[in-house]
């Protein structure tokens, strides 16, 4: 990619950035990347047409992206045909685009399974973005403007290997380290200086991994420190400070959608696929080597593409029978309830928000003694999805509910404060 080629379309010279605060939503699954908000003051039932839209945003550009919302910005990648797949900031107040920077095409998909288009998060991280397209373009922005400070290729700088939908992983920022997964067998992860994007170290594994459409988290048990990652074959944990590799999980990685990002508790990491299947490993460390033991395999655990969230010792996620409450380290079902169907899902002081594959956004009580809905809607004006359906995540910050669908962007207050304001809807 040319980036004589590339472009910023630059409105309000005035955008200002600052470091993630409690409520920002700064990345894939928020601010600890476990779909957990710290907020308080939301509203704990939402009123028959459910909270009020303080905006709406049409024609940002296709694909399943999530926003990352920080300060007075948010930030979001988008495609528009399969050539120009860009990243955006936009103010939060009413959704107005800042700036839109290119990086590159969009990744190709298999014939079989056609779902191309944008789906990767930005990461912000004080003043600057790390976005990913999903042709493996990864770009280090400045959030001011949407100039690129540095840019690699997962392909031909890693001769890396996506899966049959292309790239779709999210990058972590850890302290002075980004860490991505180009996939194959020269560098199935890898660990990049934030500021230069100079290699680290590349971890290859002792069996070639395609990546798969997760995105990695940091763990830490018994002392040692590392990184878990949902590759094509399975979960994988690799040292954080050498890349060494330090154990397999492949019982969960045998269908080809291994999509949801592990979650992780205490001492266990859980991890899933719809045809792969539901387990959860107790990580055990001894001299600084890790073991990977299984605790338990179940089928019909949560293991929608939309994640699942872990609280109090309870996981709470979706699949076919919609959502359910499972006991973390045991496996056992507390409740199922098919509620608003699959969907993604987030949480926020005893509440979760699921926003389901059929475009409906619900909240529902956390609660281990079963489902108690205290709100639904449906978006207005939904878009054309083509293919596919509503898989992108619902994002949380400043008392604010962000549900994007295919080019289409909402706000919503769920802290009760603009009642009474108008609604804006622009293009």
């Amino acid at each position: 990619m040319k980036f004589a080629q590339m472009f910023v379309l630059a409105i309000g010279l005035g955008l200002s950035y600052r470091a993630a605060q409690a409520g920002d939503w700064p990345q894939w699954r928020g601010p600890e990347r476990n779909g957990i908000s710290q907020e308080t003051g939301l509203l704990k039932e939402w009123p028959k047409e459910g909270p009020h839209l303080n905006w709406q945003v049409k024609d940002l550009g296709d694909g399943y992206s999530t926003p990352s919302i920080v300060g007075e910005h948010l930030y979001l990648i988008s495609n528009k045909g399969m050539e120009d797949e860009s990243a955006h900031a936009l103010s939060v107040n009413d959704g107005r685009v800042i700036w839109t920077r290119r990086l590159g095409k969009v990744g190709p998909n298999t014939k079989q399974m056609p779902y191309p288009g944008a789906r990767s998060t930005p990461t912000v991280d004080g003043d600057l973005v790390y976005a990913s397209g999903s042709d493996g373009d990864l770009a280090c922005l400045d959030a001011k403007t949407g100039d690129v400070r540095w840019h690699k290729s997962l392909r031909s700088d890693f001769d890396g290997q996506p899966g049959m939908w292309a790239y779709s992983e999210s990058p972590l920022v850890d302290g002075d380290v980004l860490v991505c997964t180009p996939g194959g067998k020269t560098a199935t992860l890898v660990a990049l200086d934030k500021k230069s994007g100079t290699v680290i170290w590349k971890c290859p594994l002792p069996e070639a991994d395609q990546a798969a459409y997760a995105s990695v988290i940091a763990v830490t048990t018994g002392g040692v420190k590392q990184y878990v990652q949902f590759l094509q074959k399975g979960l994988v944990g690799v040292d954080a400070k050498t890349g060494k590799f330090l154990w397999r999980y492949d019982k969960t990685g045998k269908g080809p959608a291994n999509i949801p990002t592990a979650v992780a508790y205490q001492n266990y990491v859980y991890s899933a696929s719809g045809r792969g299947g539901c387990g959860l490993v107790e990580l055990k460390t001894k001299d600084q080597t890790v073991r990977a033991d299984e605790v338990y395999f179940n089928r019909k655990l949560p293991n929608a593409i939309g994640g699942a969230v872990e609280i109090e010792g309870f996981l709470y996620g979706t699949s076919t029978g919609g959502l359910q409450c499972v006991e973390f380290t045991t496996g056992k079902q507390k409740w199922q309830n098919r509620g608003i169907g699959i969907g993604s899902i987030c949480y926020a002081e005893r509440r979760l928000y699921v926003h389901g594959e059929n475009g409906e956004v619900a909240l529902v009580e956390c609660s281990s003694e079963g489902y108690h809905e205290k709100g639904r809607f449906s978006p207005p004006n939904p878009p054309t999805r083509r293919k596919g359906q509503a898989w992108s995540y619902p994002a949380l910050a400043d008392g604010k509910l962000y549900i994007y669908d295919f080019g289409t962007l909402w706000c919503y207050d769920v802290k009760g404060k603009t009642a009474a304001a108008e609604t804006r809807v622009t293009r």
